[in-house]
């Protein structure tokens, strides 16, 4: 493994950490664990912009890691999203809890679907 590599997903992940901790600071209102599936959208749509960018390109593998491994990866919460789903379950909040799971699909995979499309279109 290149220190080059561990170096770039390291300060990517830095910085995608740095910026969701921001968005975690806004005060949405309600139960619904809005902040995170914003940032799981967000982030499912740099990921396929970058990876629609980069398709074909001449990029380094740094620079890539840096982007997709780093940043994407620093700033998603997928895992945090799926304590969030569970805890509302098991709250009482079943209902909400499953339109959360189903939201949070779809608008991810959709979030990368239209990323995608416009780095290629870009690209």
């Amino acid at each position: 493994m290149a220190l080059k590599s561990i170096l770039a997903v390291g300060a990517g992940g830095a910085i995608g950490a740095v910026l969701r901790y921001i968005i975690s600071l806004i005060p949405f209102e309600g139960d619904f664990p809005t902040a995170t599936f914003l940032v799981n959208v967000l982030g499912a749509f740099a990921l396929g912009f970058i990876s629609g960018l980069v398709i074909d390109k001449d990029v380094s593998r740094e620079a890539e890691l840096f982007l997709k491994t780093g940043m994407c990866g620093g700033f998603t919460t997928f895992s945090t999203f799926s304590l969030e789903a569970i805890t509302l379950i098991q709250g009482g909040k079943a209902i909400m809890g499953i339109v959360y799971i189903i939201l949070s699909l779809v608008g991810s995979l959709a979030g990368v679907f239209f990323g995608l499309t416009l780095g290629k279109a870009i690209g």
